[in-house]
C-alpha cells in the first residue's frame, strides 16, 4: 500500500514539472514569435505612430512684401506678432486626472485654471480682449480654441512663462501707417487660417493689389519638425530638425505718389460735397509714360480697422465703374478732323441751333440762331451741333478706327483688379443714330482712367501709353524687377497732337464778346492749360430714356499745356447740377493743377496761352 503511494505521487511530481516546462517553453515561443512580429512586420508602422505621438511639422510663415508708393514710402507693411490658442478637452482631462491620482502637489481644478488665465490675459492684453469671452472659449467643448491672434510677441511671452499650458503660433499683423490713403488701391489682406487642427496659416490678400499680387507679396511658408513635451504642445529645445526655411514675399513699388495721392483723396471727398455727388473719382498720370501718380475716390475706408468695412467700397469706382463721357469725348473729333485734313483750327463754319441726325434732332446746350464758329470755337463752347457737322466729314469708317487706336471699349491693363473695358458698341452693330451719339458722349461708356488716356495721347504728341499702376517688384534679396510695359500706340501725327491740344486752349480762356470757353476756372496763373468740359445725360431706365435732371459731370486736361508734364481726368456722379459746383469740375482740376505744379516744380509757361477768337459775326 505504502509502495503505490510513493510510485503514485512521484508520477504527479513528474506530470507537474513537464506541464510547467510546456508552459513555459510556449510563452517563449509566443513572446518570441510576438518580439518578430513587431520588430519585423510592424517596426515601421508602430515606429511612425510613436513618431506621430512626439514629433508634428509646425509651419515657419513667410514675411509679406511690403507695398510702397514711387518715392519708397510704406503703403503697406507686416509685422510680427502671436497667436494665443488653447486646447479645453484634453486640458480638462489632463486637470481631471491629475485631481485622481493625488500624484501632484497642489494640483488646480478646470475652472481654477481657467478663471486664472482669463483674467492674467485680460489684465495683460486690456482692451484687446474680453476675460468673459475668454472663459467661454477656455471652458468650450472644443478641441482647440484660439484666444486672441494679435498679440505682441513680448506680452505673449509673459503669458506663456506664467501659463505654459496655452499654444502659441508665429503671426504677422498688415499695417496701414496712411489709414485710408489709397485704400482702393491697396486693398486688404488679413490673416487666414485654413486648416485649424493642422495649424496651417498664412496671410493673404482678399481684394485690391494686394489680392491681385498675392502671389509676389505672400512669399512662400517654410517647416520644421519637432518634439513635444509629452501631452503638450511644448516645443522641446533643441529638438528641432528638418528645417525647410521660408521665402519671403517681394516688396511691390507702385507708380502712385502718397503726398499727391493724399490731396487728391481730400479734393475728391470736398468736392463731391460741395456738388452733392453721390460720387466723385479722379485720376492722375504722367503725360508721357502713363504711369498714375494719383487714383482716387471720394469714399474711402481704413484698412486697419476691415471689422466695420462696408462691401460697396471695395471696389474701385475709378477702374471698375463706367460712365458715359460727354462732352470730353469731343476730342476724338477734334483730333480726326485735323489729322484727315478736314478743317483748321481757324476755319469759319456756320453752325445752327439744331441738326437732324437719322430720326433724332439733336440741340446744342445753349439756345441760338445761325452762328459762325471758328473749329476751335466749336470745341471751346462744346457745340454738340457744330461737333457733328465735323464727324459726319470724318465719316463712321475713320471715326470707328480712330476710336479702336484709342482703347476704348478695352479693358487698359492697368493692374488693377475688377477693371471694366467701358461699352462700345462694334461699328456693325450701329444705328443710324448712333453716329449722332458717340461724336457728342453719348451712347458709349468708359472709365475715367480711359477718359485720361485719351487726353494723355494728345499730350505725348500723338502716342498714346497704357496706365500702369504697378512700378517694380523687388526680391527679398533686393534685385529689381521692372514690371512690363505695354506697348504704345501710335493714334494721331504729332502735329495733329500739338494742333489739337493747341486748340483747347481755348476751352479756358475768359475772354469779351461771347469768346469765353466753357471751362475758365481751370485756368491756372502763369501756365498754359488744355482741357474739355463734359456733361453728359444719364440713361434712366425707370423712364426708358435718357433723363432731364440726373447727369455725369466730367473734365479732362493737361499741365502744362506748352509742355505737357501731367494729365488729370475727373467724373462727377449725379450732382445737384442747379449748384455752382454741381454743373463744372473744372475748379476740382484747377486745384489738382495748382498742387501739381507746386509739388514737381513745374516751370512756368514761357508765355501765355493766346486769347482766340471762337465766333464771327454774321
Amino acid at each position: 500500500m505504502r509502495r503505490v503511494t510513493k510510485r503514485a505521487a512521484g508520477t504527479d511530481h513528474r506530470v507537474r514539472v513537464v506541464v510547467v516546462r510546456f508552459v513555459l517553453i510556449a510563452a517563449l515561443v509566443a513572446a518570441g514569435l510576438k518580439l518578430v512580429q513587431v520588430q519585423g512586420f510592424e517596426a515601421e508602422a508602430l515606429s511612425a505612430r510613436a513618431e506621430k505621438q512626439r514629433v508634428e511639422r509646425v509651419p515657419i510663415p513667410a514675411t509679406r512684401g511690403s507695398i510702397v508708393d514711387r518715392n519708397g514710402v510704406e503703403l503697406a507693411f507686416s509685422v510680427d506678432v502671436k497667436a494665443l490658442a488653447y486646447r479645453p478637452v484634453a486640458q480638462r482631462a489632463a486637470l481631471d486626472e491629475a485631481l485622481k491620482s493625488g500624484k501632484v502637489k497642489n494640483p488646480v481644478t478646470f475652472d481654477e485654471e481657467t478663471a486664472s488665465i482669463a483674467k492674467d490675459m485680460a489684465d495683460t492684453l486690456g482692451s484687446q480682449v474680453s476675460e468673459q469671452d475668454l472663459l467661454a472659449k477656455l471652458r468650450s467643448t472644443n478641441k482647440f480654441e484660439y484666444l486672441v491672434t494679435d498679440v505682441d510677441p513680448a506680452k505673449a511671452r509673459e503669458l506663456l512663462q506664467r501659463h505654459p499650458t496655452l499654444n502659441v503660433e508665429d503671426r504677422s499683423r498688415r499695417e496701414y501707417p496712411g489709414g485710408s490713403l489709397a485704400s482702393n488701391v491697396l486693398g486688404f489682406a488679413n490673416w487666414r487660417t485654413d486648416d485649424p487642427d493642422q495649424r496651417k496659416h498664412s496671410q493673404h490678400g482678399l481684394f485690391g493689389l494686394e489680392m491681385l499680387r498675392d502671389n509676389d507679396l505672400s512669399g512662400k511658408p517654410g517647416s520644421q519638425m519637432v518634439e513635444t513635451a509629452s501631452g503638450t504642445d511644448v516645443v522641446i529645445v533643441g529638438s528641432e530638425r528638418d528645417n525647410q526655411p521660408a521665402v519671403n514675399g517681394s516688396d511691390i513699388q507702385l507708380t502712385i505718389d502718397a503726398d499727391l495721392q493724399y490731396f487728391v483723396q481730400q479734393k475728391a471727398a470736398e468736392y463731391a460735397k460741395r456738388s452733392q455727388s453721390k460720387s466723385v473719382s479722379v485720376v492722375v498720370m504722367d503725360a508721357h509714360t502713363g504711369e498714375v501718380y494719383a487714383l482716387a475716390n471720394d469714399k474711402t475706408f481704413d484698412p486697419n480697422q476691415p471689422g466695420g468695412l462696408d462691401p460697396s467700397l471695395i471696389n474701385d469706382p475709378a477702374v471698375t465703374t463706367p460712365f458715359e463721357p460727354g462732352s470730353v469725348n469731343k476730342i476724338v473729333t477734334a483730333m480726326a478732323s485735323i489729322e484727315y485734313g478736314l478743317t483748321t483750327p481757324d476755319e469759319v463754319h456756320s453752325v445752327p441751333g439744331s441738326i437732324q441726325v437719322a430720326d433724332r434732332t439733336v440741340n446744342d446746350a445753349w439756345s441760338h440762331g445761325r452762328i459762325n464758329l471758328t473749329t476751335t470755337g466749336i470745341f471751346a463752347k462744346s457745340s454738340n451741333v457744330g461737333t457733328l457737322m465735323l464727324a459726319d466729314k470724318v465719316g463712321p469708317d475713320r471715326y470707328a478706327a480712330l476710336l479702336d487706336k484709342l482703347g476704348l471699349g478695352k479693358r487698359t491693363g492697368v493692374g488693377l483688379p475688377g477693371e471694366s473695358p467701358g461699352q462700345l458698341l462694334p461699328q456693325s452693330q450701329w444705328s443710324g443714330s448712333t453716329f449722332g451719339n458717340l461724336p457728342i458722349g453719348q451712347g458709349l461708356s468708359m472709365t475715367v482712367l480711359q477718359m485720361a488716356g485719351m487726353y494723355q495721347t494728345i499730350a505725348n504728341d500723338g502716342v498714346r501709353v497704357p496706365p500702369r499702376i504697378v512700378k517694380a517688384r523687388i526680391a527679398p534679396d533686393g534685385t529689381r524687377v521692372d514690371e512690363p510695359r505695354a506697348d504704345p500706340v501710335r493714334v494721331v501725327s504729332a502735329d495733329t497732337a500739338r494742333t489739337t491740344r493747341d486748340m483747347l486752349r481755348a476751352v479756358v480762356q475768359k475772354a469779351p464778346n461771347g469768346n469765353s470757353g466753357t471751362g475758365p476756372a481751370a485756368a491756372l496763373t502763369g501756365y498754359q492749360i488744355s482741357g474739355k468740359t463734359g456733361t453728359a445725360q444719364q440713361y434712366d431706365p425707370a423712364l426708358g430714356r435718357y433723363s432731364d435732371t440726373k447727369y455725369w459731370i466730367t473734365f479732362a486736361g493737361m499741365v502744362p499745356a506748352d509742355s505737357p508734364r501731367f494729365v488729370v481726368g475727373m467724373v462727377y456722379d449725379t450732382p445737384a447740377y442747379s449748384t455752382p459746383d454741381g454743373h463744372s469740375a473744372a475748379p476740382f482740376f484747377h486745384d489738382v493743377a495748382a498742387f501739381l505744379t507746386q509739388r514737381y516744380n513745374i516751370p512756368l509757361s514761357a508765355e501765355p496761352a493766346p486769347i482766340v477768337s471762337l465766333t464771327k459775326p454774321q
